[in-house]
């Protein structure tokens, strides 16, 4: 497995806030390994190792252990690429949330993202993969901040989510993380866990911009298109997309498409750790959330493209994916 990288423009923000602070931060960066250099280039990256050091380097010449919490106020949408631009233009938080789930790897592999609804909450998950490195836990805390103050910035300074969990040790004064979250806070948990009330993620965002948004997601799907190797399961997903129309494909269909026996597809996909049906499911719950925001794709359209044998099949599975049926998400929809 390669290791983990992370957007250079994003670890400028660190460095603004350590200058801010009196400190040296590009002979912080070099002591890390880190060429200062490349965060002017917009496509650099750094493999996470260096700038997991950074981050220690600067907790230490800081005194601070609260420092990633600090960083949300040296971000600007310019520090994330097209994504940021693609946030700030979004229609609604769950469709802020949604676009960074499927574009967080422009910015950072480092972390595996899902945002899933229960009930009357959306649960943001923040993942390390199996055997990857732990990111700093610093640079949780930034991420996290970074989420809430995004959903502040398009909602209101007084909003808070309903409950954070971070997987770090408590730190000695847990007070600077309360003040930023203003939220039960839970450290030491399992995983890395945002929760949000379903009500404010589904409410229609006045300075919504479509036409931006969709510029901007096109340049992610190019960046994302280049930074992705053409691992089997991304093989896979490629022909899942372009045969579904026709009818839900076997595996060994899929196999024959790729030139491969069946058992050699399941091996390869088994060594990276996933299956012709996990893919077969993902790759349905990604595209039906992409064809429910077109109000030209009626329901039933979207279960032919998605290889359903019916509409009834197809509400099935979208109400195990999202916790509510076709016509419910759509209603919800900012118009």
């Amino acid at each position: 497995m390669s290791e983990p990288t992370t957007l250079a423009s994003w670890t400028r923000a660190l460095r603004k806030q350590l200058d801010a602070l009196g400190l040296d931060s590009a002979a912080l960066c070099r002591q890390a390994g880190l060429d200062p250099a490349l965060m002017d280039d917009p496509n650099a990256r750094y493999p996470l190792s260096a700038t997991t050091r950074l981050w220690e380097l600067a907790v230490a010449a800081s005194g601070d252990p609260a420092l990633g919490l600090k960083i949300s106020t040296y971000v600007s949408p310019t520090t994330f690429h097209a994504l940021g631009y693609a946030l700030v233009a979004s229609a609604s938080l769950r469709e802020v949330f949604e676009r960074i789930v499927r574009y967080h790897q422009v910015v950072s592999d480092a972390v595996e993202l899902e945002l899933r609804r229960e009930g009357e909450r959306y649960l943001f998950h923040l993942r390390v993969p199996a055997a990857g490195p732990e990111p700093a836990p610093e640079a949780v805390d930034a991420f996290a901040a970074i989420y809430v103050r995004t959903c502040r910035n398009r909602i209101g300074r007084d909003y808070a989510p309903l409950a954070v969990h971070l997987r770090r040790p408590r730190p000695e004064d847990p007070q600077p993380w309360h003040q930023v979250f203003r939220a039960p806070l839970s450290f030491g948990a399992k995983e890395n866990l945002l929760e949000f009330a379903v009500e404010d993620f589904e409410r229609p965002l006045e300075d919504a911009n479509p036409e931006l948004a969709e510029h901007n997601e096109a340049v992610l799907k190019r960046t994302l298109e280049q930074l992705q190797q053409p691992t089997w399961a991304r093989k896979v997903r490629a022909c899942l997309e372009a045969q579904l129309p026709n009818g839900e494909p076997s595996a060994e269909r899929i196999a024959q498409s790729l030139h491969l026996s069946l058992r050699s597809l399941q091996r390869h996909l088994a060594d990276e750790g996933c299956s012709y049906e996990q893919l077969l499911g993902d790759t349905r719950q990604t595209l039906a959330l992409a064809h429910m925001r077109d109000p030209r794709c009626s329901i039933s359209e979207i279960a032919y493209l998605l290889g359903f044998a019916d509409t009834s099949s197809f509400s099935r599975a979208f109400k195990r994916w999202t916790g509510q049926s076709p016509s419910q998400y759509r209603e919800s929809l900012p118009r």
